[in-house]
């Protein structure tokens, strides 16, 4: 069975905010999850986001019996494609403090860098053959980039934390090429192993990427898993829990590593969030 892990957001934003993320740590605990995913968006202060803050959470979720992952709208590269150092310092500090065994960060506009503006190739869709090195999103091509592989070990060097990108919902930080690129570039760098993924397999839907495709291209790097559903159309998508036979949850899972954590990230019922919770670890452990 998969370790499982609550996403702050599933208890809704507005409660996390108003009530902090400890005062969910002991319906977290009981419901089963090995772990509590912290939402830096969601602190209602800066204070709440400052290292001693961050310890003494990081302190109440271990004596709560669990694991912690640290999760932050930061991107590791710019919208112009270059890699922000200063935000993975940050994250890694954060994270760091909470004692979290995760930080995640979105993958940005990698593959964005003017630099290589003139070697664009190809285009490129999800369903093809034919995978590209990476993706300007900008123009619609397949480039060569650099990832600073080099930079971001040397960033992550003596950190406790392991360090995850995740695909995200808009189209730049949110296209499988984009991540085929990513890796790809790491692999000629000889950076392979510096991070990893987090896949979200709701998020692909908002720009119109398949999640199986995604699932076939790139499981080999993904180390934790973001699972819900999707209900509405275009920008009109909400997170929803995903029904009991829900071929694709189904089907993606089957696809990914069956020994990477899974997160849930839909929102419980505010009537039944413990019933809810329970319900949902227990059933995600062992889909």
């Amino acid at each position: 069975m998969s370790e499982v892990v609550i996403v702050a957001n599933a208890f809704g934003a507005d409660a996390i905010r108003r009530d902090g993320h400890e005062a969910w740590l002991e319906v977290v605990a009981r419901s089963g999850a090995a772990a509590f995913e912290v939402r830096r968006e969601l602190f209602a202060s800066d204070a709440q986001a400052g290292l001693p803050a961050l310890r003494a959470l990081g302190e109440a979720i271990r004596a709560s019996g669990m694991w912690s992952v640290y999760s932050t709208p930061a991107e590791l590269y710019t919208a112009a494609g270059e890699f922000d150092e200063a935000a993975l310092r940050l994250a890694l500090a954060e994270a760091d403090a909470l004692g979290a065994r995760l930080v995640k960060l979105q993958l940005g506009g990698f593959g964005n860098d003017a630099r290589y503006a003139g070697n664009a190739d190809k285009s490129y869709s999800a369903s093809s053959a034919e995978v590209p090195g990476n993706f300007n999103s900008t123009a619609g091509t397949t480039q060569t980039a650099r990832a600073d592989g080099a930079k971001i070990a040397s960033c992550v060097r003596g950190s406790t934390a392991r360090l995850v990108v995740e695909n995200g919902q808009l189209q730049e930080g949110g296209l499988v090429a984009q991540f085929v690129g990513l890796f790809e570039a790491l692999q000629r760098e000889d950076y392979a192993d510096v991070l990893g993924m987090t896949f979200d397999m709701g998020n692909w839907q908002w720009p119109g990427e398949i999640p199986l495709d995604a699932a076939r291209l790139l499981a080999a790097h993904v180390e934790y898993i973001h699972c819900k559903a999707v209900t509405g159309e275009g920008a009109r998508r909400f997170a929803v829990a995903p029904a009991a036979d829900d071929p694709l949850c189904t089907e993606v899972l089957q696809m990914l590593p069956r020994d990477v954590p899974r997160g849930i990230e839909f929102p419980f019922d505010p009537n039944r969030f413990a019933a809810d919770a329970a319900h949902y670890v227990a059933w995600l452990a062992a889909a």
